[in-house]
This record gives C-alpha cells, sequence and structure tokens, in this order.
C-alpha cells in the first residue's frame, strides 16, 4: 500500500531555480541572534490558541538523500537557520496542528515561500523541499494540518467514531490550515527579520497544488504568485473515479497482469506517437488519439519472453480506465487517464502470484471511499457494484464538495488583489487525470475571458504525476512565477527539461493551453524543433479504429 502512497505524497514543490534576488538581509541575521523564543513572540490568529513556540538554531545542516530530494538539487549541504516551531488549537474543535518555520540567517532574499503536501499529508514528509527554498533565501513554511505526516493512509485521523467524519481534522487539511500557516509563517518570518516579506509564494504539486488554488479561491490575499503542479482539485469526484478501474477489474472478476496492460498501452503509444510530427515515444496530442483496444484483443504480444494474448478483460480494463468513470446508464462522471499513462503504477495495478492476479487498489482512493464516505474503517470497496458506486461517487460530491473539492472557478478576489497562478500538468499522470485541470482552467475562462492576465495553464507530453516519465518537465516553471509576479512578463511557455535517458535529454518548451505542440523539424531534443500552435482536433491516429 505505500508504494501506492507514496506517488501522490512524494507530488513535490516546484523547484524554483535561478531566483533573483533584489534583496539580502545580512546585517545581524545569524544562526544565534533573533533565534529563540523569547524574541520571536506568538502571532496573532483569530480563533487559534497557541500551546508552543521553539527558536533552535540549526549550524551547517546537510539534507539527508530521501525520495522527495530527486526533484532538487543535490549535495545543499552548510545551511544555517533559525528552526521555529509552533503549535496550536483550535479551541473546542479538539487539533493540535505544528507549523515549521526554517528561516535563513544569512541572505534573506525577502520572499516567504508556503510549501504544500502531497496524498493525505498536509506538508511534505521531509525536509527536502523546505531546504531547496532555503537554500534560495527563501524563508520557508509548512504544516501538519493536524495530522502526521508520513502514514500511508487516513484511518488514524479520519474518523472520530464508527459513522462520524473527523469534520474539523478534514477541515484543517482542506482549507484552515493552510490559512493558519501563512499568517504564522509570514509573522515570525517578520519578528525574525523585523521586515514583512516582500513578496509571498505557494509551491506544491499534487495535493500540494490543490492547496495553492484553495488559497487563491478562498484566501486571495494571502499569495501573490501559486504554482500548481497537477493539482488534485475536483476531489470529491476524481478521488472516487481513481477507484473506476479496480471497480471495472471486480465486476469481471478478472485482473490482467501488468505485463499485458503494459503491452496495450505501449500499442496505443505506437497508433498515436507521431501526431505532432515526430516518432518519440511520447504522446502529445492525446486529443487526437482515437486508439481502439479491443483490435487487440486475440492477437499475440511478448511478456517478457513468453508469448502471450491480448485478453478480452486486459483491453476492456485499458478502455474503461482510458474512458473514465460511468453511471449505470453510462453517463459521464470524471475523465479518463491519457493513453500515455502507465496503468500499472498508478489505478489498475494488480498483484499476481504463481500466475494468479489480484487487484490493489490505489489506496488515497480506497481509504476515501471506506473512512469518508461510507464512514466505516472496515468497508471493503471490492463489495461495490456498478449501483452502489455511482451512489458513492454522488455521496462524496453531496457531502464533500464545499468543504475539500476546490474548484470554485471563481478567482476574481485573487484577480483583483494582483495574485498570478500558474498550473501544469503531466499529460501521462498516471493517478491525477489531467483533463480535470483543463476542465477547471476552462471554467475559470467562462467567467473571465481575460484570465490569462493573471492565470495560466500547461501541459507536460510525457510526463506522469508530478515529474517521472518520459516527456520534459517544467523545471524551472517556479522562476517564471517569479518574473511574472515581480516583473510582469508573462510566460508564454513553460521551458521543460526531461530526466537522462540512454544519455540523452529531451528539452522543450510547454506550451500554454489550449495549445499544442508540433514539430517542425531538426533535432526532436532541442525545444527549438517545435512550435506551439492551436489546436486542429478530428484526425484519427494512424493504425487506430
Amino acid at each position: 500500500m505505500y508504494s501506492e502512497y507514496k506517488s501522490m505524497a512524494y507530488c513535490l514543490p516546484q523547484n524554483p531555480l535561478l531566483q533573483s534576488r533584489p534583496v539580502q538581509y545580512t546585517d545581524a541575521m545569524n544562526t544565534t541572534v533573533g533565534c529563540s523564543s523569547a524574541a520571536i513572540p506568538y502571532p496573532s490568529l483569530y480563533g487559534a490558541q497557541f500551546v508552543n513556540l521553539t527558536a533552535v538554531p540549526v549550524i551547517n545542516y546537510t539534507v539527508p538523500s530521501t525520495q522527495e530530494s530527486l526533484s532538487y538539487p543535490n549535495n545543499i549541504t552548510g545551511l544555517n537557520f533559525c528552526n521555529v516551531s509552533i503549535s496550536y488549537t483550535h479551541p473546542g474543535q479538539n487539533d493540535l496542528i505544528n507549523v515549521r518555520i526554517w528561516l535563513p540567517s544569512n541572505d534573506w532574499n525577502g520572499r516567504f515561500m508556503g510549501v504544500g503536501g502531497g496524498g493525505y499529508s498536509t506538508g511534505p514528509t521531509s525536509d527536502s523541499p523546505l531546504a531547496n527554498g532555503l537554500s534560495l533565501g527563501y524563508s520557508v513554511a509548512t504544516t501538519d494540518g493536524g495530522h502526521e505526516l508520513v502514514s500511508p493512509t487516513a484511518a488514524t485521523w479520519a474518523l472520530n467514531s464508527p459513522g462520524n467524519v473527523n469534520t474539523y481534522l478534514l477541515q484543517d487539511f482542506a482549507s484552515v490550515a493552510l490559512k493558519d500557516m501563512a499568517v504564522i509563517g509570514k509573522a515570525a518570518t517578520e519578528s525574525f527579520y523585523q521586515k514583512a516579506p516582500a513578496y509571498s509564494y505557494w509551491n506544491g504539486c499534487s495535493t500540494g497544488g490543490r492547496q495553492g488554488l484553495m488559497m487563491a479561491q478562498r484566501y486571495p490575499d494571502e499569495y501573490d504568485g501559486i504554482l500548481a503542479g497537477a493539482p488534485a482539485i475536483n476531489w470529491a469526484s476524481f478521488i472516487v473515479a481513481e477507484y473506476w478501474p479496480q471497480l471495472i477489474m471486480n465486476l469481471m472478476k478478472s485482473y490482467p497482469s501488468a505485463c499485458e496492460l503494459n503491452a496495450i498501452t505501449a500499442a496505443a503509444v505506437a497508433a498515436c506517437d507521431a501526431l505532432d510530427g515526430v516518432a518519440d515515444g511520447i504522446i502529445s496530442r492525446p486529443d487526437l488519439c482515437y486508439f481502439e483496444p479491443g483490435s487487440l484483443t486475440g492477437q499475440s504480444f511478448d511478456c517478457e519472453g513468453v508469448l502471450s494474448t491480448f485478453s478480452n478483460a486486459g483491453t476492456t480494463l485499458a478502455q474503461a480506465a482510458w474512458t473514465g468513470a460511468r453511471s449505470t446508464n453510462n453517463s459521464f462522471l470524471w475523465y479518463g487517464l491519457s493513453y500515455g499513462a502507465n496503468l500499472t503504477t498508478g489505478l489498475a495495478v494488480t498483484t499476481c502470484t504463481n500466475g494468479t492476479c489480484t487487484g490493489r487498489p490505489f489506496s488515497i482512493s480506497s481509504d476515501w471511499i471506506s473512512l469518508f464516505v461510507q464512514k466505516n474503517a472496515s468497508f471493503d470497496p471490492t463489495t461495490l457494484t456498478r449501483s452502489t458506486y455511482n451512489d458513492v461517487f454522488h455521496a462524496s460530491k453531496q457531502q464533500f464538495t464545499s468543504i475539500i473539492d476546490t474548484a470554485d472557478p471563481d478567482l476574481s478576489s485573487f484577480r483583483d488583489a494582483g495574485g498570478k497562478v500558474i498550473t501544469w500538468h503531466g499529460l501521462s499522470d498516471n493517478v491525477i487525470f489531467p483533463e480535470g485541470t483543463a476542465d477547471y482552467f476552462k471554467r475559470v475562462k467562462a467567467m473571465d475571458p481575460d484570465v490569462e492576465s493573471y492565470y495560466r495553464h500547461f501541459r507536460a507530453p510525457g510526463v506522469e504525476h508530478c515529474r517521472s516519465g518520459l516527456g520534459p518537465y517544467p523545471k524551472t516553471a517556479f522562476e517564471s512565477l517569479v518574473q511574472w509576479v515581480e516583473k510582469g512578463i508573462a510566460p508564454e511557455v513553460l521551458a521543460g527539461e526531461s530526466l537522462p535517458l540512454n544519455g540523452s535529454v529531451i528539452q522543450r518548451n510547454l506550451c500554454m493551453y489550449p495549445q499544442d505542440l508540433f514539430y517542425t523539424g531538426g533535432d526532436p531534443n532541442v525545444a527549438s524543433s517545435f512550435r506551439c500552435l492551436s489546436s486542429k482536433a478530428g484526425t484519427t491516429a494512424p493504425g487506430s479504429a
């Protein structure tokens, strides 16, 4: 279970490279001067009661290597900072929330950064995101939202008792603790430096992306700029839709192997890869891909040296995962995964022993169904039928949309406050559906046709959840956000760079939605070989039905 959880829990804030530093505060800012509970008072936070505050100097800190640290520069060493921890409660709500603020001892750049979490973790599960921001001169803060950060399940806090959701902790996780952290973090920063931050930024992906958009929607004055990657918005819908592939397998009583599903995905990629003008193993135009997996049924494929045959169950499952959740009358419930998404590392995972396979649901989705919708830690989602799944889907929306959905398209207050937001989503995301983010952007634009003056959305072909995959990842997106906020330079594209593969690195620009990337000639690993052009939907993929 924990391995599935990591694909969202390690959805990390963006690596803010190449930061300009307009102001550096070095006078009297060393590791010991001012770093004490006596020098940093409790902030003012309406509705909160503070329990404890500690401020401890940290000298020559080196970031331990973790799964999270893969998203950040290696060898972050020699950090000197004031480590402030503040605990508080909301009287009457039986919560205890912990906020951490790291304050650089030297060379503070005059800015504050809020760092997001992943999965059911309100904040990051390691120090890497904080250390990265700190190394670039930011004062950085995060919150645990009132529950532990490293547990792979929400079972430890979701229910007060059988049948009763811990609504206060859910509200803390969804929104309240995020606003509190911004207030507390900026207040501690001002106390330490005797100067308020000139700019405040949010940096997060997945749950962290949802948190950023929650700040824009409900607390528009807290952040000047928000970077929200692969945002887990439309929570009440998508979180149940994630279980759809597992439901289909349970109803078929058949659990295709990872080998078969990977072969089906490879066939889809082969059919749709060249729609952008170049065959490179990346589907850049999923909107033009009409691949029909049923055409493979009965054909042979190689499974680790063993000749196998595509099954009806395998092709049916792939089609269901790509189509998305549907009601009992086959009407739309939510979007599906893109054709290039890895089905075997996200939502259609199976476990096979001696040739017998069973489903292994994505724990964040199954937890939501059992703990929050059914309010029963013992509920077994494998017992769901099409009818009861339909009921669960609608119950989730009815009960939790107002708390955590984070899909309000009215960003007028954020716009009027002068804020800027960038969202981006990998088109090969294997757990959060990229069309849900595109749909949100379209709904914001429907309310405000001038949306691009403060909100821009970008799509990353070949990128999986938050970073991995074959495609170029927008690792300098945070710098683009800073330039937009502070210099008025709105990004037309986001520069992307892939992880090294066979000694090669792909560099491409990510297009501003709704534009798409087209190959114009030259080295396909070089960004200048592509252009962003308006989409022209309607072309059938070669070799597809």
